[in-house]
């Protein structure tokens, strides 16, 4: 900022009270200035913006916010869409373990023992390990969060590991144990120590909304060690809790359905009366005004399809309910918004493909999918799936059944169906030929255990040549083209005459000699 022709003036007489002028103006200017979502103003006015912490914020809205989601997915369809979409992609058929110590024999052991535990896993004893999976995935999201408690077993329970696991939802936690806890600290029913580390759950004996465990005095709570407890949500900021993941929309959803009980209620409104039948003006004069039906009788409530009849009535009227158009774009637009509110592309919400193409649904699912494998690797991964397996292994070896109780583990999420699978196992090729990826990170991609896989087909492929049997898929026997091969598979070399030999233009028996 330039100094004014008084800033001169003054500096002719007293030149340092004229610079220390300028510099005060400055610095009140730079005060003004900033970012203008911070302005305050007419245009801001009613904006509360509080500065609490999340913990805050949960403890007051948490509970309400739970309540209100769950409803929404109980009666509105667009809401049970929405979990169903995010809760399809994020667990599928399961996320599977595989264990990877790097010997052989113990990987195939524990692999072997883990499938037969997780027949048994669940403390309710109806689902599998994937199908918990399935139910704690989708209370992570419909209610914000979701208590996962180890259930130790006795070892003549005839359980393969002795161990289960028992699902709980959030209302479990405590909320009301809140505040200094001995040099630790309690957050709506989380236990800290000093060092701001988990220490215990306070839970109660039975959910607080089951009407048998309150007559029962159930409301009481306990502290559980942090040690038995998986606890799965969102982090979205330093909180200890969850939040429902449509908490953003739920008021967009119940808009959503008073509009659409509007509509339809203005659209019977409309359609209930019929036609009114009006007799000539001398007829009617000095008569009170009133409407009967056919039969005679004093019409006090409308219906659908009904024919009033004025007093003295001779001439009809047919009623013709006006066109309103709007109501497709509106509800489109908050369908959209909607769908942004659960980070779910609006084509999988509303299942509408009517303004999509190939290239475009593509483009627009690889966003949605980047972020389902965020989920996967940085949040139902570390919270509920590697506390589960370190539970297991533990129990395996306090059981006599391993001979560690760490075992490393390697998991493998569900695949993303393709959307053209030619095209997609063609840059897989393309990705194991070139290097980039290896033939168990490509088995792997797809959910399924490369070691096991591989096994197979070598069992496959062994039986076939037992049999004597050639299929067109085998590419040691037939070239891509079709043609069967003119060289011994056992020869280190290809035989040079055939040019459907030559492995740079074969990628399928390029694969085979590498």
């Amino acid at each position: 900022m330039s100094a004014t022709w008084f800033d001169h003036a003054i500096a002719t007489v007293a030149p340092r009270m004229a610079a220390r002028r300028v510099m005060a103006r400055q610095a009140f200017e730079t005060l003004t200035r900033g970012y203008d979502g911070a302005a305050r103003g007419r245009r801001t006015e009613g904006w509360r913006a509080p500065g609490s912490s999340a913990d805050t914020e949960i403890g007051v809205a948490g509970a309400l916010l739970r309540d209100r989601m769950r409803d929404l997915v109980r009666n509105n369809p667009h809401a049970a869409k929405a979990v169903a979409v995010l809760v399809n992609n994020i667990i599928g058929a399961g996320i599977m373990p595989r264990a990877a110590s790097g010997d052989d024999t113990l990987d195939r052991k524990v692999d072997a023992l883990f499938e037969r535990w997780t027949a048994e896993c669940d403390a309710d004893g109806q689902l599998d390990f994937y199908g918990l999976q399935t139910l704690i995935c989708r209370e992570m999201v419909e209610a914000g969060e979701v208590l996962v408690r180890r259930r130790l077993r006795r070892a003549n329970d005839g359980l393969p590991v002795p161990l289960q696991l028992q699902v709980m939802e959030a209302d479990f936690l405590d909320a009301t144990k809140s505040g200094v806890l001995g040099a630790g600290r309690l957050v709506q029913g989380i236990e800290f120590d000093p060092v701001g580390k988990r220490r215990a759950y306070w839970l109660h004996a039975e959910h607080p909304g089951d009407a048998w465990g309150a007559l029962q005095g159930g409301l009481g709570s306990h502290a559980v060690p942090a040690t038995e407890i998986a606890h799965v949500y969102e982090k979205q900021r330093t909180q200890a809790r969850g939040v429902p993941w449509g908490a953003p929309v739920i008021r967009s959803l119940r808009d959503l359905d008073d509009y659409e009980v509007a509509e339809l209620v203005r659209k019977k409104t409309e359609a209930c009366v019929t036609a009114i039948v009006f007799g000539d003006d001398e007829a009617q004069q000095g008569i009170a005004p009133s409407v009967v039906d056919a039969d005679g009788n004093r019409v006090e409530q409308f219906e659908p399809g009904l024919i009033a009849y004025a007093r003295g009535g001779k001439d009809i009227r047919f009623n013709q309910p006006s066109a309103t158009g709007g109501y497709g774009d509106y509800k489109r637009a908050s369908l959209h918004t909607i769908s942004a509110g659960f980070r779910v592309p609006y084509e999988l919400l509303t299942g509408d493909l009517s303004q999509v193409n190939y290239f475009s649904i593509c483009a627009g699912l690889v966003e949605f999918r980047r972020m389902i494998d965020a989920v996967q690797w940085q949040l139902f991964i570390p919270m509920f799936c590697a506390p589960v397996w370190r539970w297991f292994t533990e129990a395996a070896w306090a059981a006599g059944q391993i001979p560690w109780p760490i075992v490393p583990v390697e998991w493998s999420p569900p695949k993303f169906e393709a959307v053209d699978p030619q095209k997609d196992a063609m840059a897989n090729l393309l990705s194991i030929r070139s290097g980039t990826m290896t033939l168990a990170e490509v088995i792997a991609k797809q959910g399924r255990n490369p070691d096991a896989v591989l096994a197979e087909i070598a069992a496959t492929n062994a039986k076939l040549d037992a049999l004597g049997l050639v299929l067109d898929s085998d590419p040691r026997r037939v070239t891509k083209t079709g043609s069967a091969q003119t060289s011994d598979p056992a020869d280190d070399e290809p035989d040079t005459d055939d040019p459907t030999a030559d492995a740079g233009n074969d990628p399928a028996q390029a694969d085979q000699q590498d």
